[in-house]
């Protein structure tokens, strides 16, 4: 319980007084005028009031990313709590802060565009492929997940798939009726359904994050996984500690899939004033929601009475269901047993709601990406349907492939986008700090997002070559992954102060 209330009050204060940090760094600029005002087109440019667009930034960005990755992290113990709180406040709002702010003074650009001006043309062209493959996969993660929650409640027909020796049901009627909802949801303006129902959304999942909480503290405080307990791993399939838990716990960190996000509800901020409440403040909510699912799952599982620790027990329940959405199954343990049978559907629901309403951003996002790249007008309806149908179409092949395969290679592209996002964020800051006098708060502001990007550079070289998904090197040879990575990131740095130092006009 110590540890939980440390985490959860040090992240509101690290949005209190770091995100106010980050927002002086930056600089805004309130009398500028927003591309939501100087654009308006009513598809995607719509100014929007700033607390309807804070919950639809909450729950853009949240998705099962909070909770899923959340659970999938507390595998390695307490550890994974103090990834979720210094990562939010360093990293995460950083990063997605940055993402926001510089669509919004690019006039509402998608991401690959934001990095690609940063950092060149070769790599925004990359950015443009990696930014729709992570999008392509993200969507596949939610719509499985959802769609297993939505069988769970109302049992549709299925689709029989051999895995892992077992066969296991795919609930394809689920999801074709999530792909219809898709399909509106993408090509519709962003103030007819995305703008007047996902508020509420938003709200549900907040409201049951809290009444989970409320009942973990309330009557498992004494069961609840401690910090006190030891830092080590404890994965029981020999993956190490770093940098899988850096990858498995994404959007309740730092996650690329954040900065395609926050150019959508960049469309639609009216002053740059509520930049640090829509896009830090909405990745700190995302921290606190998944520091509570994280501590759920090491909760739950615990049996005291015959000395069963939490994430031992957590641990055990996988190993029983071998092949399956760990995750999704964990939800429906957890909030059936702890909410009742009303309290339970609600929270069901808003952990269904969430995800939906995550998959089909996912897919606006990639329209949008298309769009800027093609330079194709959005405010045509033909137009729009030209491009999000093939991306229904790749979505919809990947749903036949094991759920926690997409997972894991979702997870390193995820993180593997955030890296160049910070990147791009810090060689606009270090510009911005030398085309004029700098001031006490900009001269080195660029650190908050080189430091970032630095960790976020070993972790995603190391992962590619320790991970199955990557060059599996055998636990005894990582270290020459470790090595490699460490390498990558050194030489990154360099190359940076190598161009800070030809760009540099102040001494």
């Amino acid at each position: 319980m110590i540890t939980f209330i440390v985490a959860l009050g040090l992240l509101v204060v690290g949005f209190l007084i770091y995100g106010v940090f980050v927002e002086r760094v930056f600089g805004i600029e309130p009398e500028r005028k927003t591309p939501a005002l100087t654009k308006t087109d009513g598809v995607d440019f719509v100014p929007m009031a700033p607390w309807r667009i804070f919950l639809i930034q909450f729950l853009n960005i949240a998705g099962l990313g909070p909770i899923f990755g959340a659970i999938m992290g507390i595998f390695f113990g307490p550890a994974a709590f103090l990834w979720i709180v210094f990562g939010t406040i360093f990293a995460g709002g950083v990063h997605d802060y940055l993402s926001g702010m510089l669509s919004i003074r690019k006039g509402g650009v998608s991401l690959p565009e934001i990095v690609g001006d940063e950092l060149g043309n070769k790599v925004k062209v990359f950015m443009r492929v990696l930014s729709l493959v992570l999008l392509i996969l993200l969507t596949t993660t939610f719509l499985s997940g959802p769609a297993v929650l939505l069988q769970g409640l109302a049992p549709l027909t299925t689709y029989s798939m051999e895995r892992f020796g077992a066969v296991y049901q795919i609930p394809i009627i689920w999801i074709l009726i999530i792909f219809g909802y898709y399909a509106l949801a993408t090509v519709m303006p962003v103030d007819k359904l995305i703008g007047r129902f996902y508020p509420i959304f938003g709200g549900i999942l907040l409201f049951m994050g809290l009444g989970i909480m409320v009942v973990m503290l309330g009557w498992h405080s004494s069961e609840m996984p401690e910090v006190m307990d030891g830092l080590h791993n404890r994965q029981t399939d020999g993956m190490p500690l770093f940098p899988m838990m850096f990858v498995s716990i994404a959007c309740g960190a730092i996650s690329g899939f954040h900065g395609t996000q926050s150019p959508i509800m960049a469309r639609c901020v009216t002053n740059e004033r509520q930049g640090r409440w829509i896009f830090y403040g909405a990745m700190v909510a995302e921290g606190i929601l998944a520091l509570i699912w994280a501590a759920a799952a090491g909760t739950f599982f615990a049996d005291p009475e015959h000395g069963v620790y939490g994430i031992d027990g957590l641990q055990a329940f996988a190993a029983d269901h071998h092949g399956e959405n760990i995750a999704a199954l964990v939800i429906d343990k957890v909030s059936r047993s702890w909410l009742g049978t009303i309290g339970g559907l609600l929270a069901i629901i808003g952990v269904i709601a969430a995800p939906i309403t995550s998959g089909d951003t996912a897919l606006r996002s990639a329209r949008l990406i298309v769009a800027d790249f093609l330079h194709m007008d959005q405010r045509p309806i033909v137009k729009r349907l030209c491009i999000a149908l093939p991306l229904f179409l790749c979505v919809f092949g990947m749903v036949f492939v094991d759920f926690n395969i997409v997972w894991r290679y979702f997870a390193w592209t995820n993180q593997t986008l955030a890296c160049f996002t910070l990147w791009a964020g810090a060689v606009w800051l270090y510009k911005k700090a030398n085309s004029q006098q700098p001031t006490t708060n900009s001269r080195y502001g660029y650190l908050i997002a080189l430091v970032p990007a630095l960790f976020m550079t070993m972790v995603c070289s190391s992962y590619i070559l320790v991970a199955k998904e990557g060059l599996n090197l055998d636990p005894e040879l990582r270290w020459i992954g470790y090595t490699i990575a460490g390498l990558v990131t050194v030489t990154c740095l360099i190359g940076f102060c190598l161009w800070a130092r030809k760009n540099q006009k102040y001494d």
